[in-house]
Formats: C-alpha cells, sequence, structure tokens
C-alpha cells in the first residue's frame, strides 16, 4: 500500500537523524512506499559510533542487535566492536539504498499556519506533515555543577571522552557513578595497572555480567521484555545475587527500585559487568559515597571524607540537546527527554520521537519495533483525513 500524505509538501515524512533508529525508520517508510527525507546533520553515518573512546563495544548481543531483516557479517563476535557497528550501518543504508542529506543541521521544529510542520535547517526550511526525531538520547555528555569544579587541580573528563585505558597506566582515578557508563569505563581499567581507583555511588545500580560461564545473558532480553516489572525485578535481582553474591558486603548500596521498573520509568539501563566487579572485590577498586565538590587536589564526597584522584571520570550520563528544537512544543519533560516515544501520542500530531529510551533487549531492536508502529499510526492518521 502507499500512503498519499501530503503529496504538495517537499517530504511527507522527515525523519531527523541519520543512526540506527533513524535508519530504521526510514527503511520502513519505504518499504510502507513512503517518501521521506532523512536530515542528518554530520558528514557521513554513524558518527556518534566512531567518536567514543577505542574499546567500546555493544553490550546487547549481535542477534539481537540487528535492523530489519539484515544480519552481520558471518563470523562478527557476540559483542561487535564500535567498527563493526559503524560498517553494519554503512552497509545496511548501502543494501537498502537509503538516501541522507548529510550535513543538514536541523535548529527548530514549529507547526505552520496550515497544520504542516515547518523544520528550519542549515539549508533552509522544509515543510512535512510528519516529523520523526531519531538525533538518540546519549547526544550530549552531561557534568554535574559541582562546587570547585573549574578550580579542581586534577583533570576532570566525561566517561564519554575515555580514549584508551593504557593512558591512565598508573594513575589514581575516581569514577563517579555506578551506571552503565560507569561499570564500562571499569571493566576497561580493571585490565590496566592504575593507581588507587574509587567509585563514587549515590545509588546502588543493578548489574548483570556480560555472560555467565559461556552464555550470553542479554540473550534472555526478550524473555524479560515480556514479563510483568515486579517479575522481571525479581529475575534480574536474583541473577545479580547468582553471578557476584550480596555486593553489599564491599560497598555497594541496595538498588532503591528494582533494574527494569528503573529501565521503564526512569530510563536508566541496566550495568554490565566484564571484568569491574572482580576488581571490587579484589579491593582494587574502592567504592565510596557519592562526590558533593572539588577543594584544591581534592575531592569531598558526600560524608565529609577527602580522596585525591589525579584523574576524575564522570560517568554522569548525557542529554538529548532537544530544548532549541522542540523545547517549545511541550513534549520535553524536565530532563529534555521525550515524554512519548515511539507511536506514543506526543500531544502534537505528526511529530514522533523513535530510539530515545533504553531497551532491556537491544536499542536496534525496539527501533525496529517502534518504526513499524510509527508507519502503521501515520497510515492511519492519512486514511483519516
Amino acid at each position: 500500500m502507499t500512503a498519499t500524505i501530503g503529496a504538495a509538501l517537499d517530504a511527507p515524512v522527515i525523519v531527523v537523524g541519520a543512526g540506527a533508529a533513524g535508519l530504521a525508520m526510514a527503511d520502513t517508510l519505504a518499504r510502507h512506499g513512503i517518501a521521506y527525507t532523512v536530515l542528518e546533520k554530520e558528514p557521513r553515518l554513524a558518527e556518534p559510533w566512531r567518536q567514543r573512546h577505542a574499546h567500546l563495544t555493544l553490550n546487547t548481543h549481535r542477534n539481537l542487535s540487528t535492523l530489519p531483516g539484515f544480519k552481520y557479517p558471518a563470523g562478527t563476535v557476540a559483542y561487535p566492536h564500535k567498527d563493526v557497528i559503524v560498517g553494519y550501518l554503512e552497509a545496511f543504508a548501502a543494501e537498502r539504498d537509503l538516501t541522507v542529506e548529510f550535513g543538514t543541521a536541523v535548529t527548530r521544529i514549529e507547526r505552520g499556519a496550515d497544520g504542516n510542520w515547518t523544520v528550519h535547517t542549515s539549508a533552509g526550511p522544509r515543510q512535512a506533515s510528519n516529523v520523526i526525531i531519531a538525533t538518540g538520547r546519549d547526544r550530549i555528555p552531561w557534568l554535574p555543577d559541582w562546587a570547585g569544579k573549574a578550580t579542581f587541580a586534577g583533570r576532570i573528563i566525561h566517561a564519554a571522552d575515555f580514549g584508551t585505558a593504557a593512558a591512565f597506566a598508573g594513575k589514581s582515578i575516581l569514577v563517579i557513578g555506578a551506571g552503565n557508563s560507569g561499570f564500562d569505563v571499569l571493566n576497561h581499567l580493571a585490565r590496566v595497572d592504575t593507581g588507587p581507583m574509587w567509585l563514587a555511588v549515590r545509588s546502588g545500580p543493578a548489574v548483570l555480567p556480560k555472560r555467565i560461564g559461556n552464555i550470553a545473558v542479554n540473550r534472555f532480553g526478550t524473555v524479560m521484555a515480556r514479563l510483568p516489572l515486579w517479575l522481571a525485578d525479581a529475575v534480574i535481582g536474583a541473577t545479580q545475587r547468582f553471578a557476584f553474591g550480596d555486593l553489599r558486603r564491599y560497598g555497594l548500596p541496595r538498588p532503591a527500585q528494582g533494574g527494569a521498573t528503573r529501565l521503564q520509568k526512569n530510563q536508566i539501563a541496566l550495568s554490565v559487568d566484564e571484568g569491574a566487579v572482580a576488581a571490587i572485590k579484589a579491593g582494587r577498586i574502592k567504592l565510596v559515597g557519592a562526590a558533593e565538590r572539588f577543594e584544591g587536589t581534592a575531592v569531598v564526597l558526600a560524608d565529609g571524607t577527602r580522596i585525591e584522584p589525579e584523574i576524575v571520570i564522570a560517568a554522569t550520563g548525557y542529554r538529548t540537546g532537544l530544548e532549541e528544537m522542540v523545547g517549545a512544543l511541550g513534549v520535553l519533560d524536565e530532563n529534555g527527554v521525550p515524554k512519548a516515544t515511539g507511536a506514543e501520542p506526543t500531544g502534537q500530531k505528526g511529530l514522533w520521537f523513535i530510539g530515545m529510551r533504553p531497551s532491556i533487549i537491544s536499542n536496534f531492536h525496539a527501533a525496529t519495533q517502534q518504526a513499524g508502529a510509527i508507519v502503521a499510526r501515520i497510515q492511519k492518521d492519512a486514511r483519516r483525513s
């Protein structure tokens, strides 16, 4: 079926962003005969993947991290390296003949007088009946405004700028944040002969091993996604205790909520261990309370304790950076995260968000599902008009 939507417009549908979610969206639109334009501010595909640190791999299994009907090359490891992901996305776009306008940044989206959307870009305004934003939830690294941060005698870097683990050899390091990116950093640092290491934790994370024996734990994500939250929380907690024992013995606070609940309600991804927990148990990584402020060479913790790391790695999360683009439309929460995702109504007809929340299965899988649901809604709305 070919949907006749906004035929007089520049494009019936504009997709903003050409990452995995944007490509899944473009492919789904094309397969349903809906004309589209993909606008990407970067000069090439997968630029965020290219810019991340050299050790980065997927935390989700290869078989659950594919775009519609497109497998990884034979011999791809279970948790592919970022360079493999870049090649995969490029191959997908080429195989599906997806068209992307590179170097076109979207600055603002607003409702036109005719009820359609005006998309203001670096190349001039565009018109569309539907706009799908696929710019990613990890667009801008975020640092808290700690007191004394600007005068700290050591280095403060965000986890996004981690670089290579070897660069931290012999250094004393404080990692702030025990979420997914914090554990990712520590997994790599645990393999290097560093100086003292501390992990500052405000609340306990839900931590799962990447593997139990030869079994990739993430492969059970499809089952977990079907469970009610309370049961998924219980399974995640039981798996954590089975794999690691009681981590409270080493100073890791008990999570205030279950892992599945935090994922769905607060968009806090599960932490994945591949060596960090063993380093904690061995005493190489000492767990401490939350970081409160910086004073000269010291970081002052919530209990008043002072530590003096040479390097502070802030695993403090990201922001979407969508406020300028759509902040006036009432579709973002107080943290700049879209209130709705996929085919959920945003309160603005024809405006959609895709790939903006973490998934217990994989972001690739979630984007594929959301793309299909969005197309179904677009077609349904077109038939009504």
